[in-house]
């Protein structure tokens, strides 16, 4: 052989070399996200002719799809709309539009990924029309309604999350909307209906588990403090602190008080424990000074703040920022100031001081299924990391347990079950409600369930009310629901 045609024959085995590279990337690695591309028309289109899986919550479909005599074929239809419609969201073919799992989990739903190449395969052969996976929730139907109920006419979320595995098992946000009214055909409608949702000022499409506009957590971060303290070895939950009445900033003229304007009990100083137990803003304030800002933010960071998670749903980071001075160190001691949280955030909060310490990440779905039953994909449990050591775990537990049996928590108690909670009414300026908060387990010596809620607005209460009136029943109703009470 020439020189010149071993040239030529290397070059063309480069180039096809690099086809079947270019090509066998495109087909696989690519083609979910080809796929999925809003300008792939022909994919699209072709995905009008597949039913769409269902959305399956404790075993009974909560989105499915349903034959129609117009160009998409199968109309989205939801069940219990209002309740599920954070979790769900909504799938327009005629918008080409989509939220919530019905967004995340498109692929599966769709058929129209790599996952679902050798279904459509089969399809072919067997001569059956091609269908979408199914999505098989984590979520129990039973809890989720018992925080829908217990949340009523409230504006807030709940988040319940098993702790061990970080399955969540209920997402309430209120107010909803009825997704029925965004997945129509009728395009006018749909947009009509969108628009006058955006413009309510409640913003009922808002998924507060896990985003919308963050509120300060009040004093249910004050567990957060308390573990960082503890977790360091150098304080324990019997440390004392100077029990004074009003606490100046430091470096500033602002004065705070604890929630009742007197001092955190009766002596001149007061225990870590009692203050997490009756919610004394003061001791915490000082605790978290001695502490600085650092050592508090890797605590936070440990239980998942300024983290997104994905469960497929993606949430807005909580927040403890950096380079805070000791004035606002001392603000976050009891949550106020620049932190920020979501209820999925203090649910994993809690669930991380029941799980000993370590914080599990949380998802929402269990398995891929096919419409023949078989499991395409099952999802696993995995960890976030160890946020504190077992014993600090189980001293922060023992105070909460304390707040809800005899001090600032007793709502949420339950007869008969040790429940481990924290509450917190949060600050928002001099003339607005208040935002309330409860977070806990339960039973607190070996947790099912790990539930956060917020009520924002004051629960229609403006600064009269307080995340123990308004908050922890709501709580309370949640865990009752998952143990069977």
């Amino acid at each position: 052989m020439t020189k010149e045609l071993r040239r030529l024959a290397i070059v063309m085995l480069a180039m096809f070399l690099a086809l079947f590279v270019a090509t066998s990337w495109i087909q696989v690695v690519e083609a979910d996200t080809l796929a999925q591309n809003p300008e792939n028309t022909r994919t699209r289109l072709d995905s009008y002719q597949i039913q769409r899986g269902a959305i399956i919550a404790g075993g009974e479909a909560i989105a499915s799809s349903t034959p129609v005599d117009d160009r998409y074929q199968y109309q989205r239809v939801y069940k219990d709309a209002p309740m599920w419609a954070p979790v769900t969201g909504y799938f327009n073919p005629a918008l080409g539009s989509a939220t919530g799992i019905e967004k995340a989990l498109n692929t599966e739903l769709s058929g129209t990924g790599s996952s679902a190449f050798f279904a459509e395969v089969e399809r072919i052969f067997s001569g059956q029309p091609q269908q979408g996976f199914s999505v098989e929730l984590s979520l129990d139907p039973v809890v989720q309604k018992a925080a829908w109920d217990a949340m009523g006419d409230l504006q807030g979320a709940v988040v319940a999350i098993e702790p061990k595995t970080g399955r969540v098992l209920a997402m309430v946000s209120t107010p909803s909307f009825d997704t029925n009214t965004l997945a129509v055909h009728d395009a006018d409608a749909a947009n009509a209906a969108y628009d006058a949702l955006d413009d309510d000022p409640q913003n009922p499409m808002y998924n507060r588990g896990i985003g919308g506009t963050l509120n300060p957590p009040g004093s249910t971060f004050k567990v957060v403090v308390a573990a960082a303290a503890v977790n360091g070895g150098d304080y324990t939950m019997q440390s004392t602190f100077p029990n004074p009445a009003r606490y100046t900033l430091p470096g500033t003229e602002t004065v705070i008080s604890n929630a009742w304007g007197g001092t955190c009990g009766p002596g001149a100083t007061v225990t870590l424990a009692e203050a997490i137990r009756l919610s004394c803003n003061i001791p915490m304030a000082e605790l978290a000074v001695e502490l600085g800002d650092k050592r508090i933010r890797e605590a936070a960071e440990a239980f998942g703040f300024n983290s997104a998670f994905e469960t497929p749903l993606k949430s807005t980071p909580s927040s403890y920022p950096s380079g805070l001075d000791d004035a606002q160190t001392a603000l976050t001691g009891f949550g106020q100031g620049q932190v920020t949280a979501t209820p999925l955030q203090m649910a994993m909060v809690s669930a991380g001081l029941g799980n000993g310490g370590v914080v599990m990440n949380p998802r929402m779905v269990d398995a891929v299924i096919g419409d023949d039953f078989a499991v395409h994909r099952e999802y696993d449990d995995t960890e976030y990391g160890q946020a504190v050591d077992k014993d600090t775990a189980a001293a922060v537990t023992a105070a909460m347990v304390a707040s809800v049996r005899d001090g600032a928590a007793r709502n949420a108690r339950i007869d008969g079950v040790d429940v481990a909670g924290k509450t917190g009414t949060a600050e928002n300026g001099p003339k607005r409600p208040y935002t309330l908060w409860f977070t806990g387990f339960a039973p607190a010596e070996n947790p099912e369930v790990a539930v956060a809620v917020v009520v924002e607005d004051g629960g229609g209460k403006g600064q009269s009310g307080s995340g123990d009136a308004i908050a922890a029943p709501i709580a309370k109703k949640v865990i009752e629901a998952v143990l069977g009470r």
